[in-house]
């Protein structure tokens, strides 16, 4: 498994705009077959921050990923909310579990 934090800072005027789009885009990244899980959090003590936690089956399912409609409709969509470049951190599930989450 391959697990991606996408960090997001959004303006504050498009907090709302960013979620309803964002929460479209992973309910469709759901439905893909690489993907594991696709959850959007939002920070408590800062609602302009978001994290994406995006958890793919393989390695090459983010590119997959990145080909749908969905992606380039979010992508588009939610550019200019953003406060600066979203950014990205790549992680490997070490620690095996009931639920199948293990690498």
């Amino acid at each position: 498994m391959l697990i991606v934090h996408v960090d997001v800072h959004v303006k504050p005027d498009c907090v709302e705009a960013f979620k309803s789009a964002t929460i479209e885009n992973a309910s469709n990244s759901r439905q893909e077959p690489g993907v594991a899980r696709f959850d959007v959090v939002q920070d408590r003590s800062d609602p302009h921050h978001f994290v994406l936690v995006e958890v793919y089956r393989t390695d090459d399912a983010p590119a997959q990923h990145k080909e749908t409609a969905h992606y380039a409709t979010w992508r588009d969509t939610v550019e200019p909310m953003m406060a600066r470049p979203r950014s990205s951190v790549k992680f490997t599930n070490i620690s095996p579990d009931e639920n199948g989450w293990d690498s």
